[in-house]
């Protein structure tokens, strides 16, 4: 990429060197304009600080942690559905009902795809979306509240909730890849972080409504909260790149080179199979231990020390991606969690003790993923938040394809009779909890992370040969 073309320069840069790029060589050139005022004359705010990036942090932090919320208590809510008559005795309730929980996280993370393009291309759409998407949320969890029919309830809170969640969620990346580069991990830490917290917390919180007041008027509760706190967050959402129609050149790139990037392609590979085993240990811990005569409580508590320990790792990680080589850094954090779900889980895993020490494990190395996405794009984009953004929607849908396949894969799996030798204390194991119902899913799990880590020493080593070969070329010329 020529960052001295104009169409192409990078938003690390100062207005001053954009006024110096477009008054170069081609000064002769109508200077590009929006409402007939030339770009070049545009002061933008500063960028990786200042009160607006940051107000854009927390903005998107209150709205992620919202939007998420509801679809990571999908457990909690699941276990009140088939504990309630009204619901559980319905047909085919058994095997619908988990299907709110997968709709909602699938369609969130794939629907990226379908929702940036319009943003691309006229990026004042986006306060609409979040505006909408909201007006979208609040009625659909509110008509869920009042039915109770499976099929209408998989509708209203499956589809057409996640449908508004993501008219909300994807101008938060589309606005945090305007303000931030060179803190664009940390930022996205942030923010990752405060995305599970929504998992750590509504566990714990939702229950205990639904014990006092009902499923149906907690999941009200829910979607006045979520109107009340996500509406005064919307106006601190502010561009920091010129919305409005541009004439002539433009500050948003609308190159496509980076499809041409090898390291791209790696990227979504390493990432699509960490999503297909990511999500496993979410959906089946809790029944897992149930399986070791647990209780309900101590059950859900897997999950929420899972995600207390990702928002941990997830500011660490995220920090780290800022300074640290990419590829080392995704490597040791899916060969830790192989090595997490490989040992912890199939072997340690024959008590609450050893559960619980899986679940903060996992949640400190594979929970933090998502906060190595903005050190993926970072090379690849080069400061442009256009690329940026639509680089990350690709990792939301690799990761989505995982979370929807990832259920009837481990299902099917249970059926499976595969035997792990560990020699004479092979029955106090996780392999062996429930008959070995569960070792080909904690194998498969640790196998697709490793395979992951593979792919990514492949590519990293692929990518230092070509630096070699750039940096032999600069010699001899």
């Amino acid at each position: 990429m020529d960052v001295k073309d104009p169409d192409l320069r990078t938003q690390s840069h100062s207005p001053d060197d954009i006024r110096d790029g477009i008054r170069s060589e081609h000064s002769s050139e109508k200077q590009p304009t929006t409402f007939g005022v030339p770009i070049a004359e545009i002061t933008l705010a500063p960028i990786d600080h200042g009160f607006s990036a940051w107000a854009t942090v927390v903005s998107s932090s209150i709205l992620g942690f919202f939007v998420w919320g509801f679809p990571n208590s999908s457990g909690a809510l699941l276990a009140a559905y088939l504990q309630e008559p009204l619901y559980s005795s319905q047909k085919h309730a058994m095997s619908t009902l988990p299907l709110i929980g997968t709709l909602s996280t699938g369609i969130l993370y794939c629907s990226g795809i379908v929702i940036y393009p319009p943003m691309y291309y006229y990026p004042r759409l986006r306060k609409p979306y979040l505006w909408s998407g909201v007006f979208i949320c609040f009625p659909s969890l509110l008509g869920a509240s009042f039915t109770t029919n499976v099929t209408l309830l998989i509708f209203l809170q499956g589809v057409i909730y996640s449908i508004g969640a993501s008219l909300v969620y994807y101008p938060i990346l589309s606005y945090l890849s305007e303000w931030f580069v060179q803190r664009r991990g940390l930022a996205s830490g942030i923010v990752v972080a405060a995305d599970n917290a929504g998992g750590v917390l509504f566990p714990i919180i939702i229950p205990a409504l639904i014990s006092r007041f009902g499923i149906m008027s907690t999941t009200r509760i829910y979607a006045v909260v979520l109107a009340v706190c996500l509406l005064p967050a919307i106006p601190f959402m502010k561009a920091r790149l010129p919305e409005s129609p541009v004439h002539g050149s433009t500050l948003r790139s609308a190159t496509r080179s980076w499809m041409h990037d090898r390291r791209f392609w790696f990227f979504i590979v390493i990432n699509t199979l960490q999503g297909f085993a990511h999500f496993v240990p979410l959906i089946w811990l809790p029944t897992f231990a149930t399986s070791l005569g647990l209780t309900t409580s101590q059950a859900s508590l897997t999950l929420t020390l899972s995600n207390a320990t990702a928002i941990i790792a997830g500011f660490a990680v995220g920090w780290l991606s800022d300074r640290c080589n990419i590829w080392a850094l995704a490597f040791s954090v899916l060969l830790l969690s192989s090595l997490a779900t490989l040992v912890l889980w199939g072997v340690t895993s024959f008590s609450f003790a050893g559960v619980l020490a899986y679940a903060a494990v996992y949640g400190i190395t594979a929970g933090s993923w998502s906060s190595l996405w903005s050190g993926f794009v970072r090379p690849i984009a080069l400061g442009d938040p256009s690329v940026a953004t639509t680089i990350i929607n690709f990792m939301m849908l690799s990761r989505g394809i995982g979370n929807i396949a990832s259920t009837p894969i481990s299902t099917a799996l249970q059926q499976a009779k595969l035997v792990v030798v560990l020699g004479s204390g092979a029955t106090k194991t996780g392999f062996a909890v429930d008959g070995g119902r569960y070792t080909a899913v904690i194998v498969y799990t640790g196998a697709c992370f490793a395979c992951a880590s593979a792919v990514t020493i492949l590519g990293w080593f692929l990518d230092k040969r070509r630096d070699m070969k750039r940096a032999d070329n600069v010699r001899s010329n």
